[in-house]
């Protein structure tokens, strides 16, 4: 019986946001435990929408930009994640770059994974953040197999905004566990209040599921947190993480931070080729033919000989 034959009993769903600082420090652990459980349990991404498009404006946008970058570095003191060294603005909402993330999801998980990390690079990178739909779109340029003109058209459809609307509904429905959170982590993960009296999931949760049972991996947790939760659920998985080599972790992901390529990878680095792009607190990493694509290159790469 092929594999097809037989669907992965796992559910993995992942709430989360292009523009999350938490979410883009989990990027290291929730790569590994994606990369580890390939096909062995469907992986589906819940877009939260974290700035929403009624959020009222900020009466001092300077004001409330420097308090934002700074919560930013300090999540990235624990997290080790990059972040951009000037932010430009606290971005406006989060539903552009939702839109044009879900919308990518019907080109293939590649695809969509790709177009996703490029989203979350206008922020934590460039300072930029793809909070327009011009600005989102041409993130998304160049990625590999990418049909742009589809991308426009199905980000701008009302399917997909139904989508996201219903990612957003989902989000603010969660289960009665992460009401309450004990603490341990800088960011256990509790339920956020809305400006509705309602909760939505902390950014990221991730929900396990099978047809029988859930468990619950709130906020910023270690991969092996993650992973005790699946073996809750599905005794045997995961098995050893799956790491990949340097060459190769870059040829798939095309982006990497340090923390991933610690995490991620073996074997020796960095690979030639590699282009290295200093952010505010450390450097990305992108395959060299990554770094030709990008419809703008962040000041100070350089190639790795």
């Amino acid at each position: 019986m092929t594999s097809a034959q037989h669907p992965p009993v796992l559910e993995v769903v992942e709430y989360t946001d292009p523009l999350c600082p938490w979410s883009w420090g989990a990027e290291p652990v929730l790569r590994l435990l994606r990369t580890t459980l390939a096909g062995r349990a469907r992986w589906r991404r819940v877009f939260c929408v974290l700035f929403d498009e009624d959020d009222d404006p900020a009466p001092d946008p300077a004001a409330e930009t420097a308090w934002y970058a700074r919560y930013v570095e300090d999540i990235t003191a624990y997290t080790g994640a990059p972040r951009a060294a000037r932010l430009s603005r606290v971005a406006a909402s989060s539903w552009p770059c939702s839109l044009v993330a879900k919308a990518a999801e019907s080109q293939g998980r590649t695809v969509a994974d790709r177009v996703l990390r490029r989203l979350r690079e206008t922020m934590f990178v460039h300072g930029e953040p793809a909070d327009t739909p011009e600005l989102a779109l041409s993130a998304a340029q160049g990625v590999p197999g990418l049909d742009a003109d589809r991308l426009a058209a199905d980000a701008a459809s009302a399917d997909v905004r139904e989508r996201v609307r219903a990612d957003r509904a989902e989000a603010r429905r969660p289960v009665p566990e992460v009401l309450s959170v004990p603490g341990g982590s800088p960011h256990p993960g509790a339920a956020k209040e809305t400006a509705d009296g309602g909760r939505r999931y902390a950014l990221p949760t991730l929900l396990l599921r099978t047809p029988d049972a859930y468990r619950v991996v709130p906020g910023w947790r270690s991969y092996d947190a993650c992973a005790a939760a699946v073996g809750e659920l599905c005794p045997g998985l995961p098995a050893a993480p799956v790491t990949l080599s340097a060459q190769r972790a870059l040829e798939h992901h095309r982006s990497l931070t340090d923390p991933e390529r610690a995490l991620l990878t073996h074997g020796p680095w960095p690979q030639a080729g590699a282009v290295r792009v200093e952010t505010g607190n450390g450097p990305l990493w992108l395959h060299p033919q990554e770094a030709q694509a990008r419809p703008v290159t962040p000041p100070g790469p350089s190639a790795v000989h």
